[in-house]
This record gives C-alpha cells, sequence and structure tokens, in this order.
C-alpha cells in the first residue's frame, strides 16, 4: 500500500501547479475580457481549479497519512519514544481515523450512487459532471483505509519489537552507519 500511496500522491502532487496555472489564466482572460468589453472567461475554469483542489486534497490525504505530514498537536509527542509515538497512532487508529473513514464510506454511497445514475452536472453554465468528482470521495476514504491499515501494521510491529526501531526519542533522521550497523559520526552537509 505504501508504494501504491507513494506513487499517487507525487502524481497528484503536480495538480498544485495546473490549478496555479488555470487559476492564472482565468484571472488574466477575465480581465483581457473586461478591457476588450467581451467575456472570454468561463465557469468551466473556476469548477476545473475546484475540481483539481478536490482531486488534490482527497487522494493526497493516505499520502500525507504514510508520509506523517498530517496536522496533530506535537507538543509532546516528537519528545516520547518511538514506541510510546506507537502506542497514540495505534489508539488514534483504531479509534478515530479508520472507523471515521469507514463512517464516511458508507454514508457517502447513497449520494455517489445516485449522482452516477443521474449523470450528476454543475448547475451553472458551461459547468463540469459532478459525478465523477463524488466517487472520488469513496476511492479517497478506500485508498486512507488501505493506509491507515498499513501504518497501524507498522506501528504494532514496532510495539512487538518487530519494527526495527528503538524505543528511543526520535529527534531527527537516524545517524548514518557504515553497514555494520555502528554509526560513522557526525557529517556536515554538503556546501555547508
Amino acid at each position: 500500500m505504501d508504494r501504491i500511496t507513494g506513487l499517487l500522491g507525487k502524481a497528484i502532487a503536480w495538480l498544485a501547479l495546473v490549478m496555479v496555472l488555470i487559476g492564472a489564466y482565468n484571472a488574466i482572460v477575465r480581465y483581457l475580457g473586461r478591457f476588450m468589453s467581451t467575456n472570454l472567461s468561463s465557469n468551466l475554469y473556476l469548477e476545473l481549479q475546484w475540481y483539481l483542489f478536490s482531486v488534490l486534497f482527497l487522494l493526497g490525504a493516505g499520502y500525507a497519512l504514510k508520509e506523517d505530514a498530517h496536522v496533530r498537536v506535537d507538543v509532546l509527542y516528537g519528545r516520547l519514544s518511538r514506541r510510546a509515538q506507537a502506542w497514540i497512532n495505534v489508539v488514534g487508529s483504531l479509534l478515530f481515523l479508520l472507523p471515521f473513514s469507514v463512517f464516511v464510506l458508507y454514508v457517502s454511497w447513497p449520494s455517489v450512487r445516485n449522482a452516477w445514475v443521474i449523470k450528476e452536472m454543475s448547475p451553472d453554465p458551461g459547468g463540469l459532471p459532478r459525478y465523477p468528482l463524488k466517487a472520488l470521495i469513496l476511492l479517497a476514504f478506500a485508498l486512507l483505509i488501505g493506509q491507515g491499515l498499513a501504518q497501524l501494521f507498522k506501528d504494532v510491529a514496532i510495539l512487538r519489537g518487530d519494527g526495527g526501531e528503538s524505543g528511543e526519542a526520535t529527534t531527527g533522521p537516524p545517524e548514518p552507519t557504515d553497514g555494520s550497523g555502528e554509526s560513522t559520526g557526525p557529517h556536515e552537509e554538503v556546501g555547508a
């Protein structure tokens, strides 16, 4: 699951650039249109930005989970041992992440199904179809459940002692080793 999530996350990251370019284009043609007394803009561009943001947000959630990039209160968490962090992650996954994701799948299904049956469209002139975007809700939360389970298994492995990580506090990246497990000592950054 990590590999799928990683590839998907890196692919959809480019949507941010596409959104910016579409937004810039839309702004430029809107002002050019005012200057030329004609409408060069379209709801299509504005809705496309919203849709791309939705794709980025929905499909990026699993990637953010994998990379531990979700917002959290990190006053104490970063100072805890890896084992204590694993306990917090397991409890959070079992009490919040997985049940909430399953709940969203359950309550979203009727709306998504209905959108596909009626081929739901935007009510705005020149708008885009909404039903494919609504289907992404199901896909996104299914992927989030998959990544949540992958993270849960990793944290359980750490708690069992199979995770290959010590119970010491994590304050940064591990020190480089020479292959034998021995630290090669402090390293300076290139160009520092």
